[in-house]
């Protein structure tokens, strides 16, 4: 066995016995950074499709054709279709009332679970800009 001395210190198995330890830990901190950015990255995926849905339902009840809540969950589930995510299902919800449109939506894989919730009011500017304008004529 060949021993190798530096200035009086002996490193004949010590470098091996500390990788050892320092190799797994920072695999493990790594590995953690790499599902915390797929993480954020599909909370974001599922949060843009969800006030996609939301705006597209608004837009619709704006232009007087009629939206239910099943409309706004098929406009979401078209929308999260076919996108690069991690999480294998992503559940919808959406909820339709005479002044908001609101979609939650729920994913998990394993012991990690998303749950995002998006906003979108129904207004109706144009009844606004002829209030407006008859004022002031």
């Amino acid at each position: 066995m060949r021993e190798r001395k530096t200035k009086g210190i002996d490193f004949s198995g010590m470098i091996t016995v500390e990788m050892a330890y320092i190799v797994p830990a920072v695999l493990s901190v790594f590995f953690l950074i790499v599902m915390g950015i797929f993480y954020y990255h599909d909370k974001e995926v599922i949060s843009s499709c969800a006030y996609e849905a939301a705006a597209v339902g608004s837009t619709k009840t704006r232009e007087k054709e009629k939206v239910t809540a099943e409309t706004v969950n098929a406009i979401f589930e078209e929308r999260v279709r076919g996108k690069c995510i991690l999480f294998g299902r992503v559940y919808g919800n959406a909820q339709v009332d005479e002044e908001r449109i609101v979609v939650k939506a729920f994913a998990a894989k394993g012991k990690m679970r998303v749950s995002v919730a998006e906003t979108a009011g129904i207004t109706e500017p144009e009844e606004k800009i002829r209030r407006y304008r008859r004022l002031m004529q």
